[in-house]
């Protein structure tokens, strides 16, 4: 297939766009700046420069070109924001954006679409013991300052299954693939955590896996959990990070103090709890996590060739 990848320079875009191109697929990169441009062109890929948040200068920009398939990976996240404004272009990356992609799909001629969604979709709270899967509600409105990303996360979802062939992959938190970035954090304490509810994790590796395999074999205007098999708390998981990395360990917060001084982490780290069944993907996708326990992951992070980790590469 012919893909338009937007966001084929993030975290998750750069490994996408290598295992789409190992797969025979023909990738048309989308990204906002010359340099993501050379690192989507250095991979094989045809670099296309536009905002998908410029309705009118994204069509221009993919005018002419064809494609049979659109992954929306776009994010304006380079690490957590520690505030909820933090995710304001992100939250419009998934509304806005989604809706100027949909545009350029007719454009295109793309019949496919797949979207980058997330399980804080189910609600930043405390779900219990519960196993939740895609038939869990998705997208209810707390009344608290999580609402504006539910919001956006539910409207990505809304506008995908509208086109033909549209996705969504409910990733859960990711980690691994920006270990040197992590590295760096540990090392200087900037990761804290404190006590809080356990999370569905996936790492970058996986969560392209299974993009890949939904592209390849999912089922249209459906959604998938894309999370490994052990839900886990942030501070269990950075805990073993600074381990595995020779790092100190983390700062411990008392939860209110983290709430303070990083309101929107602590909103989903401390404020909720979820546990996510990834049956679905497993069962319709033919996929499984590398990695099925964040400790797996951590490990392979921590590797001495940590290059291939880090690109997506088993």
């Amino acid at each position: 297939m012919k893909i338009l990848l937007a966001g084929a320079s993030g975290a998750i875009g750069l490994p996408l766009a290598r295992q789409l191109i190992a797969r025979d697929h023909e990738v048309i990169g989308l990204t906002r700046s010359r340099p993501g441009a050379d690192r989507v062109a250095a991979l094989g890929a045809r670099p296309v420069v536009a905002d998908a948040l410029d309705r009118d200068g994204l069509l221009r920009a993919v005018g002419g070109l064809a494609a049979d398939a659109i992954i929306h990976e776009l994010t304006a996240l380079k690490k957590p924001p520690l505030r909820h404004g933090g995710m304001a272009m992100t939250d419009r990356l998934r509304s806005e954006g989604t809706a100027n992609l949909l545009a350029a799909a007719e454009v295109l001629g793309a019949r496919r679409f797949l979207t980058q969604s997330f399980i804080l979709g189910y609600g930043y709270l405390d779900h219990g013991d519960r196993v939740l899967t895609e038939q869990d509600p998705f997208g209810r409105l707390a009344g608290d300052k999580s609402d504006p990303h539910v919001a956006a996360m539910r409207s990505a979802e809304q506008q995908t299954f509208t086109a033909p062939g549209g996705i969504a992959l409910r990733y859960g938190l990711l980690y691994g693939g920006d270990a040197g970035q992590m590295r760096a954090l540990l090392a200087r304490r900037g990761v804290p955590v404190a006590a809080g509810g356990v999370l569905g994790w996936v790492h970058h590796h996986d969560a392209v896996a299974a993009t890949v395999a939904a592209l390849e074999h999912g089922r249209a205007g459906q959604a998938y959990n894309v999370v490994d098999d052990q839900p886990a708390s942030w501070q269990e998981v950075f805990t073993a990070m600074a381990a595995a990395f020779g790092a100190p360990p983390p700062r411990r917060l008392p939860g209110w103090l983290f709430r303070l001084t990083a309101p929107y982490v602590a909103s989903f780290a401390v404020g909720a709890s979820m546990r996510l069944s990834n049956a679905k993907a497993r069962a319709e996708l033919g996929w499984h996590p590398a990695f099925p326990a964040y400790y797996d992951g951590i490990r392979a992070a921590a590797s001495p060739a940590p290059a291939d980790r880090e690109a997506g590469r088993p």
